[in-house]
């Protein structure tokens, strides 16, 4: 297995000594470089401190030799598709979501911009994210095993309000739901 600490760090615009302080405890830059490059072993218990450090799943630091990297080669911007002067590895999305729990929402039907076969990625929400999250979509748990889901209209300590995806539905308010996960990322394949 190779790791992929380096490209990890560089994408998020870390040196070796930044990603070695924020390391609990901290630990040396000559020993993250060690670590990058294999000089050093990656036992586990440095495989999680990285991972930490980096704020992202320790799975995501390993990749297999089998496997050819996938690489971020373009940027598309206002004047077309442009050559990036340094390609560098891409990060699974998934991993760009930091540690926060995450739900997967299937689309099987479409509904208001949601095709059938989308995936839609949320996020587990804190209360103090509520501002943030009105206008937003989102999924509420509901008694009985059920799923409300759309655009959350208000939100206050009991309950949320929520407005269905589809034209003409009204607005449906779940009291006291176990979470509320809010939309972070669509996956539609083309």
């Amino acid at each position: 297995m190779i790791n992929r600490i380096r490209a990890i760090r560089k994408q998020q615009g870390l040196t070796l000594a930044d990603l070695a302080e924020r390391c609990d405890p901290p630990t040396t830059p000559q020993t993250v470089g060690r670590l990058e490059t294999g000089m050093r072993t990656l036992s586990i218990d440095w495989l999680n401190r990285i991972a930490a450090a980096l704020r992202v799943e320790p799975q995501t630091l390993l990749t297999s030799e089998a496997r050819e990297a996938t690489m971020v080669v373009a940027r598309l911007s206002d004047s077309g598709a442009e050559p990036l002067s340094s390609p560098r590895e891409a990060i699974a999305p998934a991993s760009l979501l930091g540690e926060a729990k995450l739900t997967v929402m299937e689309v099987s039907a479409s509904a208001g911009e949601y095709r059938a076969g989308d995936q839609l990625w949320l996020r587990a929400m804190e209360d103090a994210e509520t501002p943030r999250a009105i206008n937003r979509d989102v999924l509420v748990p509901r008694p009985g095993g059920r799923f409300v889901f759309g655009r959350m209209i208000d939100r206050d300590a009991q309950s949320v309000a929520i407005l269905p995806t589809g034209a003409g539905q009204r607005q449906t308010v779940v009291t006291n739901p176990a979470w509320v996960a809010v939309a972070v990322m669509l996956v539609r394949k083309l």
